[in-house]
């Protein structure tokens, strides 16, 4: 009896042992949860960007007294999400700078289930139940808004159409820059970089026509023509930065530079009396932008330099070579310039068989060849110094930078 009840006891205990093994397990296994994400948009259709989702199980959660048991913030794109929810039935809302905006209706969530649940607040029920003032302003603000959208969409286009033009006039593609900037000035004609770009890209396509008849040997009867569309942008740019509320000084003396050389080219054309203009605008330049004078009327002495070797008459290139020398008086080229403007004015030989150097003339070769010894220039002003007899200086030194 002793051994059998001693067997009994052992198989008990062995079962119960098995039995506590199996109910462990259950005690540690954590309870399943729930999850939840969506996104919040106004009745304007724009993202809540601040705010919480709310989560209770009270059936009135605009009660006082409802208990919230989860909150889950707004991102800045009107997003949220959360997890670790206890498994039932819950009411969600809306809280913005704790106020109560908007209810998500009783939604059951179960264990290991993510369910989506977005507060879209254009839906006709929530529109129906604003005041008469709140949807009038509402609709006001989409109006502003469907502006302004349109607004920046049509900025965005024009940027893209501006850098279009300017890489297109960078690789030589004036075609393809004449295209985007009449696309551009016809979508916004009171935009004056538009209309600069424009001139660019025509002035471009004018040139390369130029130096195709050159290069074929043959004459091209629109070339006036092509200048002269390239001159009325340049224009227009010019007259709607002046009219602007705040004129740029760098926009008026770049396009009055392009300006004069495309007024410079007519001059070459044909049209003498282009020329004029295009000294006028080379000065305008240099006095809306100071910083850059030195260019603006080298350009200037440059252009009247071309139209004096195609006509055999430096008229006033000495004299707007000086303007470059007073806007900085190292620009070397400007000496060579002044030089070769007096140099038709030379006269003689007199009666001692000497050539008589009009005033500024050898001062303007030493100059040159004080800056520049060893100039691409050098030799010529050499040549001129002793073509008059004076004395060719050997040991100019270039000025310490």
């Amino acid at each position: 009896m002793n051994k059998i009840g001693s067997k009994t006891a052992v198989t008990l205990a062995a079962c119960l042992a098995g039995l506590l093994a199996l109910a462990q397990p259950g005690r540690l296994v954590a309870q399943a949860t729930a999850s939840i994400h969506g996104h919040v948009q106004n009745a304007i259709g724009m993202p809540v960007q601040s705010g919480e989702i709310r989560l209770t199980t009270d059936k009135n959660p605009s009660l006082p007294s409802a208990k919230f048991q989860y909150a889950f913030p707004l991102d800045a794109s009107g997003n949220y999400k959360g997890d670790g929810i206890k498994p039932g039935t819950y009411t969600g809302a809306l809280f913005v700078q704790g106020h109560t905006v908007d209810f998500m209706t009783a939604t059951p969530l179960a264990a290991g289930e993510d369910k989506t649940f977005d507060y879209d607040m254009t839906r006709k029920e929530y529109i129906d139940k604003m005041d008469p003032a709140e949807r009038e302003n509402m609709e006001k603000i989409k109006k502003d808004n469907a502006a302004a959208m349109a607004a920046n969409a049509k900025i965005e286009n024009l940027n893209a159409l501006l850098k279009t033009a300017r890489d297109s006039n960078k690789a030589g593609n004036y075609d393809a820059a004449v295209k985007a900037m009449t696309d551009a000035t016809a979508a916004k004609p009171d935009e004056s970089v538009l209309w600069d770009v424009l001139g660019d890209a025509q002035f471009g396509q004018a040139n390369a026509a130029a130096q195709a008849a050159h290069d074929n040997k043959t004459t091209d009867p629109t070339l006036a023509d092509k200048y002269s569309v390239a001159i009325a942008s340049y224009q227009k740019a010019l007259s709607l930065n002046a009219a602007s509320a705040k004129p740029s000084a760098e926009t008026a003396g770049v396009v009055n530079n392009q300006l004069g050389q495309a007024l410079g080219k007519l001059a070459l054309l044909g049209q003498p009396d282009k020329l004029k203009d295009s000294v006028a605008a080379y000065d305008a330049a240099a006095k809306a932008d100071p910083t850059k004078a030195a260019t603006y009327y080298f350009n200037e002495a440059a252009t009247l330099f071309n139209a004096g070797n195609s006509t055999g008459k430096m008229d006033g290139v000495a004299e707007a070579a000086d303007k470059v020398i007073a806007a900085d008086p190292t620009r070397v080229e400007a000496y060579y310039v002044k030089a070769e403007g007096l140099a038709p004015s030379i006269t003689g030989p007199d009666a001692a068989g000497k050539f008589v150097a009009p005033p500024g003339l050898v001062e303007a070769c030493n100059k040159y060849l004080e800056l520049a010894p060893t100039g691409p220039h050098a030799q010529d002003m050499k040549d001129l110094l002793a073509g008059l007899g004076e004395k060719v200086q050997t040991t100019y030194k270039a000025p310490k930078k």
